[in-house]
């Protein structure tokens, strides 16, 4: 069978860094970017056929687990190596593999120069992708495992590849310091992640004997009413982890920095990897946050919340990629929106549509940059889809799949998550209509400043390319999937409205996973008056950005004249960053300068003290060694008596 050679789709891009970081600076930029591209190519083939083999099990099984083999036997406790092939984990790995592909294609050609349009060196150009090599790899283990254990180690894996990546260009100071902040951030997320485990470990582990996800689930079915309320501690923890990896409130700041690597690293961390490691592990771990309701409101306000805040900072932003990083930050929150009202496959559908739309936008982004020497200031742009008219098509298309325009992939997706906050919570769904208003605005403002009016810098405009060709056909192919693979996830009712060939497929082979859990469906009236309003919500934001940035109109520069005291706020991020700065970054310095200036008085004196007493004991010691015999032997007799004195007296 098919489940047999599973083990490949990690052995691919494993053997792909293993040569790129030996050989690949002496092979050259084409053999170097030929194994890299291979190695992915070969594992999305791989993650094809096991979807296929999925597929056609009989109708009573719906997952396989792949023993790769043992690791840790300790005392009647075993986790071993092993791979779970399930409908969820087979969603995971297309996207992974299949995005990831797309990018490394495009970043054989984009990396041929430097961040100061150089020509890259071998040996950079090798690491650059022995880097992207092992990020597939570690979201491959991540998504795979069959365990918490080895979830775990996929989870912190990611979190070097991207530190790695982030800080690509690491003589640049903000690189630098971008993934540090990163990296340090995600350590707090990481933190829960590890007592969630432990404390899993501790309610389930000797009984179950494992802490497999079966073994843990079949686990909750017997557990007694004090480990059920032990369940909220622990599912907050798990949110904290997700809070970390998927960069929602308050653990969002390191996000928007992150963009400080090159376009393709931001392609790959917000579309196809480490972002979505979050909410894929909320989604597998469903069985957990079912038994704790007050874990599920919170993670879906943390979710709305987080979508809002970062959709109004996108708006004001005038840095090309970090649009886009505040738009993945709040499409991240509707998918723990989606997590948190129990739209778990309406969830997962919008990760895998966000995968292609989100992509397509940084690499265009990317190209974009390429084509004006690094400039992403979208206050400097203007007409340019005169001179890349590739890109601006490409751009466009992708613009309008995150705004929600009908029918499109982020249409479907982004209504199945408001349609389930519209069952939970009336609130809820406010805010999730609101913000899709807020996407559609920023996501068209981007297009009308960057690509509409006139140049604003004559010069940027005069040497304006277009992207090379090899950079062109991943974009095209990312284009349509943005256009139809929402298809995929057409609703159900729909269907048996319209006489439609197909059903909600995502949901049908989802359903396995999410079994005896119910999708949010309401009456085929209600369906279409949101779907309609969702859609309605979506053109008034592009026309608002019409009107302001093509048309000019007198109204709309009142509309921002009015909202002007929101600017402050906006523009400064709500000053998140500064507080953290307040609260635990300058505390901190302040101690370590302490310590490496203040204190060295302290310190020197405590060290001088030890050795200055130790010294004075030697010299009074030292001069008992006298040399008479007379001293020595009174000293014996002194002795005696003491002891005498004592054994008697004691």
């Amino acid at each position: 069978m098919i489940f047999d050679y599973a083990w490949l789709i990690l052995l691919f891009p494993a053997l792909g860094l293993l040569f790129n970081a030996f050989f690949g600076r002496r092979v050259g930029h084409k053999v170097a970017a030929i194994v890299a591209n291979l190695a992915v190519a070969l594992s999305f083939l791989m993650a094809v056929a096991l979807a296929m083999g999925l597929s056609a099990l009989p109708g009573d099984e719906s997952s396989v687990e792949v023993l790769l083999w043992p690791w840790i036997h300790i005392a009647g406790f075993q986790v071993d190596m092993a791979l779970l092939i399930d409908p969820l984990s087979s969603v995971m790995i297309l996207v992974v593999t299949g995005i990831g592909l797309l990018i490394h294609i495009y970043s054989a050609t984009y990396m041929k120069v430097d961040d100061e349009h150089q020509p890259m060196d071998e040996r950079r150009y090798a690491r650059f992708f022995v880097y992207m090599n092992l990020f597939i790899l570690m979201m491959l283990t991540l998504v795979l495992a069959n365990n918490y254990v080895m979830l775990y180690l996929g989870w912190e894996g990611v979190g070097l590849a991207s530190y790695l990546l982030i800080g690509f260009w690491f003589y640049k100071p903000s690189a630098a310091d971008a993934a540090k902040k990163a990296f340090l951030v995600n350590r707090v997320g990481d933190f829960g992640m590890a007592l969630a485990i432990m404390w899993m470990f501790f309610l389930f582990g000797k009984e179950a004997g494992s802490l497999s996800f079966d073994a843990v689930f079949a686990a909750l079915e017997t557990a007694s009413p004090a480990v059920v309320a032990a369940l909220t501690g622990v599912t907050l923890l798990l949110l904290l982890a997700a809070t970390g990896k998927s960069a929602q409130i308050p653990l969002f700041v390191w996000l928007p920095d992150a963009m400080e690597g090159p376009s393709p690293v931001s392609a790959l961390i917000h579309a196809a990897t480490m972002v979505t490691a979050g909410v894929y592990m909320l989604a597998r771990s469903h069985p957990l946050l079912e038994l704790a309701p007050a874990t599920m409101t919170l993670i879906a306000w943390i979710g709305g919340l987080t979508a809002l805040m970062a959709a109004s900072i996108a708006i004001v932003q005038t840095d090309l990629k970090r649009i886009l990083a505040y738009s993945t930050i709040s499409q991240l929150g509707y998918m723990f929106l989606g997590v948190g009202v129990g739209a778990y496959v309406a969830s997962v559908f919008h990760l895998y549509t966000h995968a292609f739309f989100k992509a397509l936008l940084f690499l265009a982004a990317g190209s974009v940059m390429h084509a004006l020497h690094g400039e992403l200031n979208i206050d400097l742009m203007g007409g340019l889809r005169k001179k890349l008219p590739v890109t601006y098509a490409q751009f466009l298309i992708g613009a309008l799949a995150l705004a929600g325009f009908p029918l499109l992939s982020g249409y479907w997706s982004k209504d199945a998550i408001l349609l389930g906050a519209f069952v939970t919570s009336y609130p809820l769904y406010a805010i999730g209509l609101f913000t899709a208003l807020l996407t559609a605005f920023y996501s068209l403002r981007a297009v009308y400043r960057a690509f509409h009016g006139q140049p604003r810098d004559e010069h940027l405009y005069d040497h304006a390319h277009e992207q090379p060709r090899g950079m062109t056909w991943p974009l095209w192919a990312l284009a349509f999937g943005a256009v139809f693979a929402g298809l995929l996830g057409l609703p159900a009712i729909f269907g048996k409205e319209f006489g439609f060939p197909v059903g909600n497929l995502i949901e049908g082979w989802l359903k396995p996973t999410f079994e005896g859990l119910s999708e949010p469906h309401v009456a085929f009236s209600t369906e279409m008056a949101l779907f309609i309003s969702s859609g309605f919500v979506a053109l008034i934001g592009i026309y608002l950005a019409y009107a302001r940035y093509v048309k000019q109109s007198g109204w709309t520069l009142s509309l921002q004249k009015a909202l002007s005291p929101l600017q402050p706020a906006l523009e400064n991020k709500y000053w998140v960053d500064e507080i953290y700065f307040a609260v635990i970054v300058n505390p901190l310095r302040a101690l370590a300068r302490f310590f490496a200036t203040g204190a060295e008085g302290v310190i020197d004196g405590v060290v001088n003290g030890v050795g200055a007493v130790t010294t004075a004991a030697g010299v009074g010691i030292a001069r008992l060694q006298t040399g008479l015999l007379s001293w020595y032997a009174l000293s014996l007799f002194l002795g005696v008596v003491l002891l005498l004195i004592y054994f008697v007296f004691a």
